[in-house]
């Protein structure tokens, strides 16, 4: 969230909203407001689609920001990696400032909707 308010409390420590992991699985790193993903365990759920749903990390993350996340009135977004090294940064927010970079590609720096 660009200037949030002093004193805020993000999600970004929160195992399972803001951040999460498990190792052969997937990575998860979210930013927005910290309430609704707190609430609807965000980094936690996109794991899990890939797991036991057996989704890509595309389809998981997308599924989880631009669908449950965006219903429910939350905004934000994630960058995400599965266990191949598959990244995926879906947003539902008019823009997020990311980056990703694999193996010796040139490091891809974003701001906007890349579609």
């Amino acid at each position: 969230m660009t200037a949030k308010r002093f004193g805020r409390i993000g999600d970004s420590p929160v195992i399972g909203a803001g951040t999460y992991a498990e190792n052969g699985v997937c990575a998860v790193s979210a930013t927005g407001h910290g309430e609704y993903f707190i609430r609807y365990h965000v980094a936690g759920d996109i794991c899990a689609k890939v797991k036991y749903q057996k989704k890509s990390i595309i389809q998981a993350a997308d599924e989880v920001i631009n669908q449950r996340l965006i219903t429910a009135g939350g905004t934000g977004g994630v960058i995400a990696i599965d266990q191949r090294g598959n990244i995926a940064t879906p947003f539902n927010t008019e823009g997020m400032y990311r980056a990703t970079r694999k193996n010796d590609e040139e490091a891809q720096v974003m701001i906007w909707s890349d579609l």
